[in-house]
């Protein structure tokens, strides 16, 4: 079920608040705004309110046999590129780029935000689909830069029904099938120039070694043949 609220400080806060109530939202349901006043993106971004724009949250409950919960955002990332592929249709190149965005025509479509709460995780997606922010020093793209922008509505319901296919792919195959098409979906190759600024402000300069195959962490080759995996961080 999708419920399309007009108004809200952040989806994702709403998921928590339900959890930490204990009324647990049932997997697969979204809580999908129209506004936002407080979003976040990672690394403690306020993520752009956009009218138009899609935002919303769903929420997955951890099993004991399920992939690392990190992993979990390649295949929310996956689902976003899929959901925003429908509506492109080829029309220019969509990349995901490591840990979990989605690039259209180069500039950064969709952010993806996920928090643990106990046994749980809340997956907060916000992507552009009428009009992209202006950030300094970032690229950004809108679905409506290329094609007429889809419906809050319409590009719930087809995310929605991608990301339960992706689910349960990362949750009967495990992360190596994910990864396979995410890393293709990327276009690195071995030996990639990559730039990684971490959490703490710094910059970590290599090239692309591969990735993690139990969790997805990025394998950074350094410039003394040494090998650094990183598992949080922005890259360019």
């Amino acid at each position: 079920m999708i419920t399309i609220i007009d108004e809200t400080a952040s989806t994702n806060a709403d998921c928590v608040a339900a959890l930490n109530s204990g009324a647990v939202p049932v997997e697969g349901d979204w809580i999908v705004a129209r506004r936002q006043t407080a979003g976040r993106g990672r690394q403690g971004r306020e993520w752009f309110d956009g009218s138009g724009n899609f935002m919303g949250s769903t929420v997955v409950e951890l099993r004991s046999d399920d992939p690392p919960a990190p992993s979990l955002g390649f295949a929310a990332a996956m689902s976003v590129a899929h959901t925003v592929d429908q509506w492109i249709q080829g029309a220019v190149p969509i990349r995901t780029k490591w840990p979990n965005d989605v690039l259209l025509d180069g500039g950064k479509v969709s952010g993806i935000l996920m928090e643990m709460v106990g046994k749980h995780v809340v997956v907060g997606i916000g992507v552009n689909l009428a009009r992209a922010p202006e950030i300094s020093g970032r690229k950004t793209a809108a679905i409506s830069d290329h094609v007429s922008a889809p419906s809050v509505e319409d590009f719930a319901s087809k995310l929605g029904h991608s990301f339960a296919g992706w689910l349960s792919s990362w949750r009967i195959h495990g992360l190596d099938l994910i990864l396979r098409d995410f890393v293709y979906s990327c276009g690195y190759r071995e030996g990639t120039a990559l730039t990684v600024h971490d959490t703490d402000g710094s910059r970590i300069d290599g090239f692309y070694a591969g990735f993690e195959q139990t969790d997805g962490a990025l394998r950074l080759r350094l410039a003394d043949g040494s090998e650094r995996v990183i598992r949080a961080g922005d890259i360019s």
